[in-house]
């Protein structure tokens, strides 16, 4: 069955769905409702090899479809919507993510936002364009080119949300996060949007930003459960009075003022401290405190002992990017990695990151996140394949994702949770 016809199928499993809804569900987290994929996930069982997993997911396609905390809305669905917006999120909730991440930093007044990074808002809202531009650290300086149109100098811009309060954060509009270092004025630096994503759904009147507080309501009204992730401050703490601890007991204490069940949040933190002060100081947020790993390659993985270790501490889940848990065997079959192999030993939960960030996989350009099992992806199918291993042989919790209706589809054709 080729993928049109896939489709076809797909989209009498989200009438189903629809029919579900109508019928009428009560809200919070696993209710049912429209849950509607759309064409890529069918797209891409067509372009899967032949074999038993093809079959296993091609029998699938009429759904019905539902929400899985497999699958993490990284960002919100920022390969096609302008991430921690609230149009990203909500695309997010309707491909059946149950879990969406807001990425957490602070403005000038202590208030605490929904971005990736406290200095990114030249890159990930339309700051530049407006009055706002002159608070800016770094003023927008253009790029630099000789007569023959060559680079000399790139364009540089940066930005913070400890700039502005969060009444000035909220009056900027999200874009898709990109940079054009050709930009020879504000407006051109815009053009920055990697040819593998789309600014359709960036416009003047959407892009909605949120505060964490916002973000918390908002995800109590789309049904899901929450992983807040703690970013690292790029001014001095303590800022204002606020310290790197009281950063991270006022994130959880918004869940708590909204009344969200600890069980229904995975704080997040590069910095292990964090997730240590969470397990000490809040501990019923704690057990699901996640430690994100930053390695760039597999030298900076942590070896059997650090791991270990991290579970000594009482961390309980462990969250490398997606190379972290593959390899290749001598066949040149995806397999679980040494790394992988050593967190379940350890007893550490793990969670992993973030498919759909990569454009093509079968390019033969390499990408970060399939460092280690590049040579065996050859065509777009092959992420179902990467899934699986996830899945079946590391025994992951769940998988982040730009685009979460792939993660779906395959969480609802194996029966995960």
């Amino acid at each position: 069955m080729g993928w049109p016809a896939l489709l076809g199928v797909a989209l009498l499993g989200g009438c189903a769905s629809e029919a579900r809804r109508n019928a009428g569900e009560g809200e919070g987290p696993g209710r049912e409702e429209s849950i509607q994929l759309g064409p890529r996930p069918f797209f891409l069982i067509g372009e899967m090899r032949d074999g038993p997993l093809r079959a296993e997911l091609a029998a699938c396609t009429a759904g019905p479809f539902r929400r899985s905390d497999f699958s993490i809305g990284h960002r919100g669905a920022p390969l096609q919507f302008p991430e921690h917006t609230r149009e990203s999120y909500e695309a997010a909730a309707r491909m059946g993510a149950g879990i969406l991440e807001c990425d957490v930093t602070f403005t000038r007044d202590r208030q605490l936002v929904c971005r990736h990074a406290q200095n990114d808002l030249h890159r990930t809202t339309n700051i530049l364009l407006t009055p706002l531009a002159a608070r800016c650290i770094v003023p927008f300086r253009p790029a630099v080119l000789d007569g023959a149109g060559n680079l000399l100098e790139p364009a540089r811009a940066e930005c913070r949300t400890s700039d502005l309060t969060l009444a000035e954060f909220k009056s900027l509009r999200g874009r898709m996060d990109g940079f054009n270092e050709r930009a020879r004025t504000p407006a051109e630096s815009l053009a920055g949007t990697a040819s593998w994503r789309t600014d359709l759904y960036a416009g003047p009147t959407s892009g909605t930003l949120l505060s964490h507080a916002e973000s918390i309501e908002l995800f109590k009204r789309l049904g899901v459960k929450m992983a807040p992730e703690l970013k690292p401050p790029v001014v001095s703490m303590p800022f204002e009075g606020l310290s790197r601890q009281a950063y991270a007991r006022q994130l959880i204490a918004e869940y708590e003022d909204a009344g969200v069940p600890a069980q229904h949040v995975w704080p997040q933190s590069f910095d292990l401290e964090d997730v240590l002060y969470w397990i000490r100081h809040a501990p019923a947020f704690g057990r699901q405190a996640v430690y994100l790993d930053d390695a760039r390659h597999p030298g900076e993985l942590p070896a059997a002992e650090e791991l270990a270790r991290y579970r000594s501490q009482g961390v309980n889940l462990w969250a490398p990017p997606l190379f972290a848990l593959l390899k290749l065997d001598d066949d040149n079959r995806i397999v679980p990695s040494d790394a992988a192999r050593a967190a379940r030993a350890a007893g550490l939960g793990i969670i992993a990151w973030t498919t759909e960030r990569s454009g093509l996989l079968a390019d033969g350009e390499g990408d970060f996140y399939y460092q280690t099992v590049d040579a065996a992806l050859e065509r777009e199918g092959d992420l179902f394949e990467v899934l699986d291993v996830l899945a079946r042989q590391v025994g992951v919790r769940g998988v982040f994702s730009d685009w979460p209706a792939t993660v779906t589809y395959y969480a609802n054709c194996t029966g995960l949770p």
